[in-house]
């Protein structure tokens, strides 16, 4: 999520929440200062938190499997609409010197076509339903004899009120068998800048917090010197009074 509108929105919701701070600063100013330490911790948590929801994303397979290890082959085939209903199917195939469908995933129920994958593959998409949108698998104990060009397809009904319509999906992958899986330098990258990036908010906002509290507290000082200065002139002013006035005799 951009940093830039989710402070946007903090900054609206501190403008209107201001006859609060006002009213709540003078006498607790440590409270105050927790409480837009908790909406900044808040903002935070949104921008490096990924955003729940149940929309679908298509992504692309991972293509290095270890040897000896288990490994998903992702098959991701979205629809346009999310509302219309639909049914799918779903196809493995195995482009190998004997190519041929391998898995077949449909009214719920899986099968196993080759006997090469038998107690190997399993599902490992949309489950309990049967309009699907993830079809991918995951492969056991992963052999030599695994690598090569796998092919997934959706086939899907879509179903409206007066008519139905199919459509096809088609996504390939060429897999790779490695003895030990490396990372790129890419991947590495990104994690050292996700955890520096959280390490500097953090630091960041415990520095506006230790700010955000003096300011406060000096504030608050000031009104009740403020307060006390009033409470005097006031005090006096009545002495004057009294005084001016005769005595009955």
């Amino acid at each position: 999520m951009p940093l830039l509108p989710v402070f946007q929105v903090f900054l609206l919701f501190l403008q209107l929440s201001s006859p609060v701070l006002n009213l709540r600063l003078q006498s607790k100013p440590l409270c105050v200062c927790v409480w837009v330490f908790v909406c900044l911790w808040g903002c935070v948590c949104l921008c490096v938190s990924p955003v729940c929801g149940g929309a679908c994303v298509e992504v692309d397979s991972d293509t290095e499997a270890v040897l000896g290890e288990g490994f998903q082959l992702g098959c991701i085939s979205c629809k346009m609409r999310g509302e219309v209903k639909a049914e799918a199917s779903v196809e493995w195939c195995f482009w190998s010197p004997d190519k041929g469908e391998i898995y077949r995933y449909e009214d719920i129920r899986e099968d196993i076509l080759d006997p090469r994958f038998d107690g190997r593959l399993a599902w490992n998409g949309s489950k309990n339903t049967k309009d699907l949108q993830d079809g991918s698998i995951f492969i056991l104990n992963v052999t030599d004899e695994d690598k090569g060009m796998y092919k997934c397809i959706f086939r899907r009904r879509l179903i409206y009120e007066k008519y139905e319509f199919n459509t096809n999906t088609t996504k390939r992958i060429q897999l790779e068998v490695v003895d030990r899986l490396t990372r790129g330098m890419a991947s590495i990258l990104s994690e050292v800048m996700m955890y520096a990036s959280i390490v500097g908010l953090q630091f960041w906002l415990l520095v506006e917090m230790i700010y955000c509290y003096r300011k406060i507290a000096a504030a608050g000082e000031e009104a009740l010197r403020e307060s006390e200065a009033e409470y005097l002139a006031i005090a006096s002013e009545s002495k004057d009074n009294c005084a001016a006035v005769p005595v009955a005799e």
